[in-house]
């Protein structure tokens, strides 16, 4: 579901891995522990990117390091939020269908002893070698107004009914076409979409789509890199804003621009010093920002928190974003990672954790973003993640077993 789809990680949205780079190991309590039985992973051959055509193993929980001294009971929670729609998605990854999220969800209704009902309806299972990389994101509050005053002026758009998806020729692809985002006009001529910098320039003025205002355009900008966050209002209420569309415009990552550009000094390389070049150079901000041609449209939302791509509410410290077509949507991980706290101290992470979200920067085998929840303490954490880590990803126990058949029958097949 289109919610915070095309929310964009921090880190990655800015530099693409470059924190990783001098990033350490991991300490040794936080690696995974293979089966003694070390076989390699089963590739399977697909016609697309997905686990299967990356390889994975199937463990037991006696395998994953940490696993009996974690607390799992905030994910048994977030799983059950998952239910709602877990059960009726496709799942682009092949490691399971939708209806072998019954039984879990059926089981997760009742169930008291999160860590007994976990290792009771799932089977852990290893997407290629399990190595992650993990990034932050959280919800950002900047100040904002429902009506535009001098100081507060800065539009929020809903979708614009004119943003239409229509088949069109494909360039990548010569004789075929695909679903892509743009206008059409009364002669029925497509093209592409108000780019961001004429959407700043006034594109969508005057027709009504403004849901509020905000104070501070740079603000602005990264709370659309997150995909929603809090307008703190002047009379001291919050009105919060989630992802509702995206104008189908390519996404340029200004961090990685700045870097190529030689503007960071060494440990600028964050949302924080991004933010301080920008401010500090106000006509080369805009125009760097204006690069990053995609813009993201809002709703108001009302509820418990955070929409996730499966229109679930995301959890601090317990939801992910993930790609798809590595980690079901819905499926609980035991993710290791580590990450710098307020005090710049590196901190391990273990925890089971839930894939809820996806985002735009987020592609890969083992890629996670992880929510950090809303304030001050979110934001510096997320700013700064950037980590190493390991990842193991459960699974129901009928997929598993479904799983295990294909193995045997491919085994018979080679001999």
């Amino acid at each position: 579901m289109p919610r915070c789809v095309l929310r964009l990680s921090l880190l990655t949205a800015f530099f693409v891995l470059a924190a990783c780079a001098s990033r350490t190991s991991l300490p040794p309590s936080g690696s995974v522990t293979q089966p003694t039985s070390a076989v390699p992973p089963v590739v399977v051959q697909e016609p697309e990117e997905n686990a299967r055509a990356a390889g994975f193993r199937l463990v037991t929980f006696a395998d994953v390091a940490g696993w009996p001294a974690s607390d799992v009971t905030p994910a048994l929670t977030a799983f059950q939020k998952s239910c709602r729609s877990v059960t009726r998605r496709p799942d682009p990854s092949r490691l399971a269908i939708s209806d072998d999220w019954l039984a879990p969800c059926a089981a997760a209704k009742s169930a008291t002893d999160a860590r007994a009902f976990f290792e009771a309806s799932f089977t852990p299972v290893i997407v290629a070698e399990g190595d992650a990389f993990v990034t932050g994101y959280y919800e950002p509050e900047i100040e904002g107004c429902r009506q535009p005053t001098p100081d507060c002026n800065v539009p929020i758009y809903a979708p614009p009914e004119d943003l239409t998806r229509t088949e069109q020729p494909d360039p990548e692809n010569p004789g075929r076409t695909k679903l892509m985002k743009g206008m059409v006009d009364a002669n029925g001529v497509y093209s592409l979409y108000h780019d961001r910098a004429a959407i700043d320039a006034g594109a969508l003025a005057k027709r009504g789509l403004e849901i509020a205002y905000a104070k501070d355009a740079i603000e602005l900008f990264f709370l659309q890199i997150q995909g929603s966050g809090r307008l703190r209002l002047p009379d001291g209420g919050v009105m919060r804003i989630g992802y509702a569309d995206q104008n189908g415009r390519e996404y340029v990552g200004i961090g990685r621009r700045l870097r190529e550009m030689d503007a960071l000094a060494p440990g600028e390389a964050s949302m924080q010093g991004i933010m301080r070049w920008l401010r500090a150079n106000p006509d080369r901000g805009r125009a760097l920002m204006h690069e990053n041609k995609s813009y993201i449209f809002f709703q108001e939302l009302t509820g418990e928190g955070p929409l996730g791509a499966m229109g679930t509410p995301v959890t601090p410290e317990v939801s992910l974003a993930t790609d798809p077509r590595y980690v079901p949507l819905g499926a609980p991980v035991f993710l290791t990672t580590e990450y710098l706290n307020e005090s710049r101290v590196m901190t391990p992470f273990q925890k089971l954790m839930v894939a809820q979200d996806t985002g735009g920067a987020i592609k890969g085998t083992n890629r996670f973003d992880l929510f950090w929840g809303a304030g001050a303490r979110a934001r510096t954490i997320a700013g700064g993640l950037a980590s190493k880590g390991s990842a193991v990803i459960l699974i129901p126990n009928v997929s598993a077993n479904r799983l295990r058949s294909e193995m045997r029958l491919a085994a018979l097949d080679l001999r």
